[in-house]
């Protein structure tokens, strides 16, 4: 038995660095929730043949040092603070977009335990940083692939991801694995170590391609450390060789300075990103830390929660935001995500865990080289953490690295030692009851989550059965009941608009759709009522179902919990004015607007509110104020112009959609159908022939139009 749990716990541990490789496109966030749960799955059947290793030799029973004192405070604090946090279950258990929260900082620390305890033996941890340098390599290949073309860029454009979904999270990973290719390479000799050096070359330039900022700098900060140690800490041959690189690096730091201006920096899109760091650029980030700050100013003992970011956003946003994504849910620095979740005391402890292990690592280390290296890494790492937050694979290297150097500084627990180690009889009672104990956990702790994101990725797809079907699977989704509701809601909320506005559907089916939609949203917002977005949602669910009164309830609520987003505002001022209560909503509108002036898209949106209830000369003076002209390109106001029968506006509008567009096809359709609105027929016809004339491949479209061109504008 014993045999069986060690070598269970081994293959579990080796199968973890090949978690970036894995996507599950049969669960709702492919790139984050299959690896999200295999690492669960895989840290849990460790656990459980590490246990019985435990019970029956006394050599792998837990030692203390003061990493292992440390991390293990850190989590016990944050169950605490995640008790009293907003939303205490996203706390613990996160969402599928970022499976976090504390069941996934709990796993982390069972891998930290685990790794130290068994990875010390016969020289396995040599062999498992091979292994995770391997799977890295394998990695680097799929990005490769995509720089060449031969492979999908999965978030668009041309920043590759490999398997990761996302950008940064390769960058972050990349950090880790270039340290320990080279760290790996000091200690081997012949052809592996060249091949390591080459690996952790190619992987220093997937980074560039990465464009991720936060990484490239940490990477220079990084180097900058390594090399400096390397310099002080080793014989004189090697010390000119490292001061050879510190300089040259500084040289290139220097010269990329001076020339970042240049036509060629500019042209070169990951050169462009680098070159674009600045105090400037970072403007969004101070503005989202400052929220932190104040949030962390509100509960700075227990904070929010982990996943509580988001209400400090919505409680501390900023007008200047507007344009920026309408949710944040993290900080955006590690740091500040600590503070915000788990108080000062997560942060002291977060943080007096790095820097103990920076100490133990200097003072401990085998070779200045793993030294510079590793204390590099984490360098890099502690830079970068500064514009980005964790993820699954920053989390595993740098728990695998607490581990490795835990199961070096570490002294035996007498009270654990002492206990004895169980016979086989005990054994045949024992092994049973931790197999069945494991097996429950990964059936509690994984498999609600794996069905309801199987269900949702359908329910959100479109299927050949139509929308009754996507409904079937929403209500499984529901049933499956996991700790992911809040997303499975969200979506059905979205369900119900697409259902709503479908022309396909039956009104009795929308009736079920907005009302069942309506009644989980409802749920939600009763289990978390502090939550603003939650609040939208629900609102927009009523609008869905044709309940105004529960739509406006909503909204109000919403803009009591975040008073500063116009977003909300322009949402319920709209609303207002088309329900026939123009001042209610003209107020809300010019109040969105007032907020932050530069926003002029916020000024149209007021003026289109004045325009829509009557007020003519007050709408076309807010459009002189914020855009210089009463007629700019713009949709809303032409639909605002065209509800309040203003023709020569209306047509004014249209033709300034002409010119920006370079007379698209489409743009001049539209200007048709203002002139047919305005009953300039002639007009009208003339411009349908001349674009047809220019743009023969819409001449079906246009002689559509031309069949409805006594039809006003729609």
């Amino acid at each position: 038995m014993k045999q069986a749990a060690f070598w269970t716990a081994v293959v579990a541990l080796f199968a973890v660095p090949f978690l970036p490789l894995y996507v599950e496109s049969q669960l709702y966030f492919p790139f984050i929730t299959g690896k999200g749960f295999a690492f669960r799955i895989l840290v849990e059947i460790a656990l459980g043949a590490w246990v019985l290793l435990a019970l029956m030799d006394k050599e792998y029973r837990p030692r203390f040092s003061w990493l292992l004192a440390l991390f293990g405070g850190l989590v016990a604090w944050m169950a605490i603070a995640n008790t009293f946090g907003v939303n205490p279950l996203k706390a613990f258990w996160s969402n599928y977009e970022r499976m976090d929260g504390w069941i996934m900082l709990i796993h982390v620390f069972a891998f930290f335990v685990v790794a130290g305890s068994i990875l010390v033996k016969n020289k396995l941890w040599d062999k498992w940083w091979l292994t995770f340098v391997g799977a890295s390599a394998l990695t680097t290949i799929i990005a490769l692939f995509q720089l060449a073309g031969l492979g999908e860029i999965h978030q668009g454009g041309v920043r590759v991801d490999a398997s990761f979904g996302n950008a940064a999270y390769l960058a972050a990973y990349l950090l880790f694995t270039i340290a320990i290719s080279l760290w790996q390479a000091s200690k081997r000799q012949g052809w592996m170590r060249y091949a390591l050096i080459a690996l952790a070359v190619v992987q220093v330039f997937i980074v560039f391609e990465t464009e991720t900022r936060g990484a490239i700098l940490g990477l220079v900060g990084g180097a900058l450390v390594a090399m400096t140690l390397v310099a002080l800490g080793s014989g004189k041959r090697v010390r000119r060789i490292a001061l050879g690189g510190l300089f040259g690096l500084i040289l290139i730091i220097g010269g990329f300075i001076a020339v970042k201006d240049t036509e060629f920096i500019r042209n070169e899109p990951a050169l462009a990103r680098i070159a674009s760091i600045s105090v400037k650029e970072l403007g969004t980030r101070l503005t989202v830390w400052n929220m932190a700050r104040q949030g962390v100013m509100d509960d700075p003992i227990t904070g929010w929660g982990q996943e509580g970011f988001n209400q400090v956003f919505n409680t501390y946003y900023e007008p200047s935001m507007y344009r920026q994504e309408a949710w944040f849910d993290r900080a955006h620095n590690t740091y500040l995500d600590w503070l915000v979740a788990g108080g000062i005391p997560a942060f002291l402890l977060f943080v007096s865990l790095l820097l103990y292990l920076l100490w133990s690592l200097y003072h401990r280390s085998e070779t200045p080289l793993e030294r510079a290296l590793l204390i590099g890494v984490l360098s890099a790492y502690g830079i970068q953490a500064l514009v980005v937050f964790d993820n699954l694979f920053t989390y595993v290297p740098l728990a695998a690295i607490l581990a490795y150097v835990h199961g070096r500084t570490s002294r035996p627990i007498e009270k654990l030692q002492a206990l004895p180690e169980l016979k086989e009889q005990q054994l045949a009672i024992a092994g049973p009851v931790v197999f069945v104990a494991t097996a429950v956990l990964i059936w509690v702790v994984n498999v609600p989550g794996i069905r309801a994101a199987h269900h949702l990725i359908y329910a959100i797809s479109s299927l050949p059965q139509g929308h009754s079907e996507n409904l079937k699977y929403f209500e499984l989704a529901i049933a499956d009941n996991s700790f992911a509701t809040q997303e499975i809601r969200e979506q059905f909320g979205f369900f119900s608009m697409k259902v709503s506005s479908s022309p396909e559907a039956t009104d009795e089916f929308k009736t079920l759709v907005t009302t069942r939609a309506v009644e989980e949203l409802q749920k939600e917002v009763d289990r978390v009522p502090t939550d603003a977005r939650l609040r939208l949602q629900l609102a927009s669910a009523y609008e869905s179902a044709g309940d105004l009164q529960g739509a406006l309830t909503e909204l109000n609520e919403a803009m009591r919990l975040t008073p500063k987003k116009q977003n909300i505002m322009v949402h319920t001022g709209l609303l207002l004015v088309e329900n026939g209560f123009p001042e209610q909503g003209r107020e809300l509108l010019h109040k969105a607007y007032e907020l932050d002036t530069s926003f002029e898209e916020l000024g149209i949106v007021a003026a289109a509110g004045d325009i829509l209830g009557g007020e003519m000369a007050i709408g076309k003076a807010l459009l002189q104020e914020a855009v210089g002209t009463t007629t700019p390109d713009n949709d809303t106001i032409f639909y605002a112009y065209y509800q309040a029968k203003q023709y020569p506006e209306l047509i004014a509008v249209a033709k300034a959609k002409v010119a920006s567009s370079e007379g698209s096809a489409d743009a001049r359709y539209r200007l048709a159908q203002a002139y047919a609105a305005a009953r300039q027929f002639e007009l009208a016809r003339r411009e349908i022939l001349a674009t047809i004339v220019a743009h023969p491949e819409t001449r079906t479209k246009g002689e559509a139009l031309m069949s409805q061109i006594f039809t006003p504008a729609q």
